[in-house]
């Protein structure tokens, strides 16, 4: 019997995971905001400013990837509420140590380390309010969660805009640190507790490859997420450049397509999470909000370079489009049994993450090509095309019931 838990405790575990993920969400966009800022503070030449600029972007992503594997394991193994808290201390120190470096290769050290710390709080959050919550309602739970975090998205934009970059990254060190006052009071998840009773292995990520069928479906729900950081991570964080190649005069501000972005992902996020609890389905929801990004891609490269207004209004869009991470997530959540599930659910949203290491080299490769513009919108056809094929060979997972051990 899973041990039952009051609605005072599932409210403040929702309320710890998703103010997690706003700080989490605020130092991963900020980046985006003040990397240029940042360079030209640490005398960086204009014409390596990109080049400086998708080292960092990948050495954070990278810390991502290995903080996914790390924490996600010990999330199964030593706990849920061990691995949230674990990566805020983390990514709320590093973000402070971000406003100290005073060189490109600090910068990439600390990037690093902060790509480790953020990697751990999402994962852990939504694993502990997808295990304390019903089956009917934990949708509504994640769908906080992820909410709050494109909130703190917003407000990495407005305080990145506003601020000196190194003042910009204390202010989220601090709130990280404030944070770690709400520990008192939050609850293990109860199906973790159960499970530590029985002697079944927790946390064994390479169980997940020992079965193709296994296999598959985390390759599956990776891929299914991937098209949310194309955008973010190509077509938003690079508008610049893009915006430069597709000829527009004066170019895009980084900051305000960020900002534009993240406002749409807000409002297509709670739009994802809210239709797939009335229609109750994740499935068809993912894959309506896919195809919505991939016309709005088009329509990216077609129509946004005619003005500025037009490019902001279409990185708003865009936003919306992408808006079903919260869903996502859950699903990653929910394709898993108990003893993997932090794993699962810790791993795949880094993975996606982390998937941008591969995207920018991709894109990177293909400017001699294809030019700025044409490698992006090649990119970009690969990315969409995985995504509606891997998300085609997936269960619906609305309403399944967690409890319950791979084998």
């Amino acid at each position: 019997m899973v041990p039952v838990r009051t609605k005072r405790a599932v409210n403040l575990a929702v309320a710890v995971a998703a103010l997690g993920y706003f700080v989490d969400l605020y130092d991963l966009i900020l980046f985006s905001i003040i990397r240029i800022k940042s360079l030209e503070g640490l005398g960086v030449p204009a014409s390596e400013l990109m080049d400086k600029g998708v080292l960092l972007l990948n050495m954070q992503m990278g810390g991502m990837f290995i903080g996914g594997i790390v924490w996600g394991i010990l999330g199964d193994r030593r706990g849920r509420l061990s691995v949230l808290f674990g990566s805020i201390i983390l990514y709320s120190l590093a973000n402070i140590a971000n406003g100290l470096v005073d060189s490109v290769e600090s910068y990439a050290v600390v990037r690093l380390l902060a790509g480790v710390g953020l990697a751990g709080e999402l994962g852990a959050g939504i694993t502990l309010v997808s295990e304390s919550m019903t089956k009917e309602t934990r949708g509504w739970g994640t769908t906080i969660v992820a909410s709050m975090g494109f909130l703190g998205g917003i407000t990495a934009a407005l305080v990145g805009d506003v601020f000196p970059w190194r003042t910009a990254y204390f202010i989220g060190g601090g709130l990280g640190l404030a944070l770690l006052a709400l520990r008192v009071g939050v609850l293990e998840s109860g199906m973790f507790q159960q499970l530590r009773e029985l002697t079944v292995r927790r946390g064994d990520f390479f169980s997940l490859f020992r079965s193709r069928a296994r296999a598959w479906r985390y390759l599956s729900v990776i891929l299914m997420g991937v098209p949310i950081w194309y955008v973010v991570g190509i077509l938003i964080t690079f508008s610049l450049e893009i915006g430069t190649a597709l000829g527009m005069n004066p170019a895009p501000h980084a900051g305000r397509a960020v900002l534009a972005c993240y406002v749409g992902l807000f409002f297509g996020d709670l739009g994802s999470g809210l239709s797939s609890q009335v229609f109750r389905t994740r499935k068809k929801v993912v894959g309506a909000f896919v195809l919505i990004t991939a016309a709005f891609v088009v329509v990216y490269f077609v129509t946004a370079p005619s003005s500025l207004t037009a490019f902001y209004a279409i990185c708003g869009a865009l936003g919306f489009g992408t808006g079903y991470w919260a869903v996502f997530v859950t699903i990653a959540s929910e394709q898993f049994g108990t003893n993997i599930r932090a794993t699962v659910t810790t791993t795949s949203p880094n993975f996606v993450r982390g998937s941008v290491v591969l995207l920018t080299s991709a894109f990177q490769a293909g400017k001699d090509l294809f030019g700025v513009s044409g490698s992006a919108v090649v990119v970009g056809i690969v990315t969409f095309a995985l995504a509606l094929v891997a998300l085609a060979g997936l269960e619906e997972t609305f309403g399944k019931d967690l409890d319950y051990i791979e084998s």
